[in-house]
């Protein structure tokens, strides 16, 4: 018996012949695929060190291993076709769930024993995943996505042009206000959010935009002239929110305040100098309006029994 990381371990009765127990083969002991194999099973989601016995088997990832050049026997190709010898050595591209994964990884900043620790993963295992076209459970990707802060949905790459939303609603869900501390929080993890304005003509107008949390004001950048430039100087509504697809679950920050264009050369290099992103619009973005709130509330959806 032979095994890769991700390949399922499936258990079945010897009496009936079904299935009986599966899980996803997480650990290697050997660099072979020989047994024991860290197995992590689908009806408990605990890891287990695993001798498989004679009613097991394993099930392979659609996606097989290329061979290596030691893999590689006379007479697999052509004679004399160099190609299929090049071909075999090279380095499977990885998946779109992996490249996903690396990407968030790295753009917060985290190593992969960082992230595998925060998973309850073998860094060995991450590995796989961000370098071969692996096809993970639905558990894993939960734990990787609750470790990178992110959604299923979004490591899957699915409804990337859709509101968030789309799921199906919890079954007893639980709508609860959250208090000042818990709303200030969840609004200095920064991204995006966004402003409700009167823009120049009148009309209301809600405008996305990358927003930073120092000394308790909320500050964005914009250009003068523009619908966000316009809340300069009126009171305005600023929202922040969250919304897991995958556990149909979220929350929202509100926060309203009078706005005022930052003016002070100190700090407005302060705030460049430490803004977490810069503008995804792109362009020359100078001018900075903060916002401090005079009012913060938010609420939360969770299942009832949490």
């Amino acid at each position: 018996m032979r095994a890769h990381l991700g390949d399922q371990l499936v258990v079945e009765s010897q009496a009936t012949g079904a299935t009986r127990r599966d899980g996803e083969i997480v650990g290697l002991h050997h660099e072979d695929g020989t047994p024991p194999y860290d197995v992590r099973w689908s009806d408990t989601d605990e890891v287990t060190l695993v001798f498989p016995g004679p009613d097991a088997h394993v099930h392979h990832l659609e996606h097989e291993q290329p061979m290596t050049a030691r893999e590689v026997k006379p007479g697999a190709g052509e004679a004399g076709d160099s190609s299929t010898a090049t071909s075999s050595t090279r380095a499977p591209d990885p998946g779109d769930i992996g490249r996903r994964v690396a990407a968030e990884r790295r753009r917060q900043g985290l190593s992969r024993e960082e992230t595998a620790g925060r998973a309850h993963m073998s860094p060995g295992y991450l590995a796989y995943v961000e370098e071969r076209p692996a096809d993970p459970s639905l558990a894993t990707l939960l734990r990787l996505a609750d470790a990178l802060g992110t959604t299923v949905p979004a490591l899957r790459g699915g409804g990337t042009d859709l509101p968030p939303g789309q799921g199906y609603a919890l079954l007893h869900p639980q709508l609860r206000d959250l208090g000042p501390d818990e709303c200030r929080a969840l609004l200095s993890t920064h991204g995006v959010g966004r402003v409700s304005v009167s823009a120049p003509d009148g009309r209301p107008a809600v405008v996305p935009v990358n927003y930073e949390v120092v000394d308790d004001a909320i500050a964005f950048r914009t250009t003068p002239g523009s619908v966000t430039a316009a809340a300069a100087g009126a009171e305005v509504a600023f929202e922040v929110d969250h919304v897991d697809d995958a556990l149909s679950q979220g929350w929202s920050v509100l926060a309203v305040g009078l706005a005022d264009m930052v003016t002070d050369p100190g700090t407005v290099g302060r705030l460049a100098r430490n803004a977490h992103t810069t503008p995804w619009a792109g362009g020359e973005r100078d001018m900075w309006v903060s916002i401090r709130p005079t009012s913060l509330t938010g609420r939360r959806i969770t299942p009832a029994d949490q």
